[in-house]
């Protein structure tokens, strides 16, 4: 096959799948209100079965809900009645999740669920399956037709039983009023976790250590100054340490090429003015956000005190990096 065949197969195979998904959203939310409802109300923890890819989806959803807080556990079904089934605590809601509903090893486990007054959860892909008709609640799996070629290999309705758990997990973290301060608690060695957990103030360069000019300096000054402090930036302020503006590397570099006279410009014609800036108290994550997710990233990012005014210090991409090594 050529290349643009390989290509237009590719793009297919994702629409046929987001399709799915979307046709999904219309019958998902009202059943999936009960599911949280059950989850929500229960001590204990959710325990997640299934077999094949449906198993592999059930583990990822049970490491999703223990990420935002809520216990869970995968079972497998077929060793489920081999010694497994001690897991179980009375009342311990069960996910079972099966495309055909039919699934030998989890129709034979429901009559022992209900010994355990276990309340069964159900994501399916077939809603007249036998399956089906033993769920307290069943959040429809169902899909038109597997994405792959020959519409019989699991993309499509296990891409859509993965939603179907990211969309309970949101839903459950609506819910409890899950924040950011408990997910980095429940991730402190992971780096998504350290930059909730670190404020900016932690990280940032003092004001003491970084080259500080003001708007009628020459850009002698600020080249003493930032060969002094190399920080990657001067801070323009007033007075009173007001930000007013940024002077960067790059600024420096893009005036030497124009010719332009460092003794004559001065910094009032070079700087970016009112620059972006973080509060030195905000989490780590979000000056990160400021600085990357944007049409042309900044590595270096002013720190302002608490009154959104006077300067603290400059944070570098660099420093966050090289956080991340510790």
């Amino acid at each position: 096959m050529t290349d643009s065949e390989l290509k237009t197969i590719a793009a297919k195979i994702l629409r046929k799948e987001g399709q799915e998904l979307i046709d999904a959203a219309d019958r998902i939310p009202e059943p999936m209100a009960r599911v949280c409802e059950i989850i929500a109300n229960h001590p204990g923890k959710v325990v997640i079965c299934g077999m094949g890819k449906s198993g592999l989806i059930a583990q990822k959803i049970a490491a999703t809900l223990c990420s935002i807080g809520n216990k869970a556990v995968f079972l497998h079904a077929a060793e489920a009645v081999h010694g497994d089934l001690g897991i179980y605590a009375p009342g311990d809601p069960t996910i079972v999740i099966s495309k055909s509903g039919a699934t030998e090893e989890l129709v034979r486990l429901i009559p022992i669920l209900k010994e355990f007054n276990s309340q069964l959860i159900g994501i399916l892909g077939n809603l007249k399956s036998p399956l089906a008709d033993q769920m307290d609640v069943v959040l429809d799996a169902s899909v038109s037709k597997e994405a792959d070629p020959l519409g019989i290999v699991p993309t499509s309705s296990t891409t859509l039983t993965l939603a179907i758990g990211d969309a309970l997990a949101a839903v459950l973290m609506s819910h409890r009023g899950f924040d950011h301060d408990d997910f980095a608690k429940l991730h402190p060695a992971g780096d998504l976790g350290r930059r909730l957990r670190l404020t900016v103030e932690k990280i940032m360069q003092p004001i003491k250590d970084v080259a500080t000019v003001h708007l009628d300096d020459n850009l002698r000054k600020v080249v003493i100054e930032m060969t002094e402090k190399p920080q990657g930036a001067a801070l323009v302020m007033d007075g009173d340490s007001t930000l007013l503006g940024i002077v960067t590397e790059g600024d420096l570099r893009r005036c030497l090429a124009e010719n332009g006279d460092i003794d004559q410009l001065k910094v009032s014609e070079v700087m970016t003015e009112n620059p972006v800036s973080v509060n030195l108290d905000a989490p780590l994550n979000d000056a990160v956000t400021l600085m990357e997710d944007r049409e042309s990233q900044i590595s270096v990012l002013p720190v302002v005190n608490g009154d959104g005014k006077s300067c603290a210090g400059l944070l570098r991409l660099h420093d966050v990096y090289q956080t991340r090594l510790f």
